[in-house]
């Protein structure tokens, strides 16, 4: 599928391009310097993913995130910025985005940020849920890619219940019930049950009754 990685500084811009081309089911990576870029490019290839400088000229910050979102509604947008304070993050999740990714991180969370993104959820640092647990925007039905299975599973994490008893509420093995846990945590980018626990209230996924 086309993507489209706009920033205004060459050497960011290449390294996320790079980055982006070692997604899984990314085929063409487009770019743009600046907003009149990202608007060509918008009409031109009509990408079903962009990652977007907040601040790279023309791009008057959020104005132009809601600009994109009207006229693309399709395309999901993750914006990259050094910019990182919860309210900065928050606001661009309002106004239509899917996701944020903080210029400071490593690049291998790029990917995992994509992947959770196309998978229907919504993607921000880990370091920051705790400040959205009441105001993160819900996942897409899908959430997040997780089976109707693994939300069961999920459910007992949320629960606090141990592997034994979440297998035997539903009727599984110990180690179908590891399983599952393991496609949660990859699902979610989480590196243990605590921090799916978190990351899930966060997207609001597995909250219902």
């Amino acid at each position: 599928m086309n993507v489209l990685v706009a920033d205004d500084h060459p050497l960011v811009r290449d390294a996320l391009c790079r980055t982006m081309l070692r997604a899984e089911a990314l085929a063409i990576v487009h770019e743009a310097q600046d907003f009149a870029g990202v608007q060509a490019q918008c009409a031109a290839v009509n990408p079903l993913l962009a990652l977007i400088d907040l601040n790279m000229p023309g791009m008057n910050g959020l104005a132009g995130l809601r600009w994109l979102r009207s006229n693309f509604p399709a395309m999901a947008m993750i914006v990259a910025s050094g910019q990182e304070d919860a309210p900065t993050i928050r606001a661009v999740l309002a106004v239509g985005a899917r996701g944020f990714f903080p210029k400071s991180a490593a690049p291998e969370l790029l990917l995992q940020a994509i992947r959770l993104v196309q998978a229907g959820g919504i993607y921000v640092p880990v370091g920051v849920l705790a400040d959205f647990q009441d105001g993160l925007p819900p996942a897409k039905a899908d959430t997040a890619g997780l089976t109707p299975r693994q939300l069961d599973v999920l459910q007992g994490l949320l629960r606090g219940l141990p592997n034994k008893l979440i297998a035997r509420e539903l009727g599984l093995t110990d180690g179908t019930v590891k399983i599952h846990i393991a496609a949660i945590l990859r699902a979610l980018q989480a590196r243990n049950r605590t921090e799916a626990v978190v990351r899930a209230r966060a997207l609001g996924i597995g909250d219902g009754p």
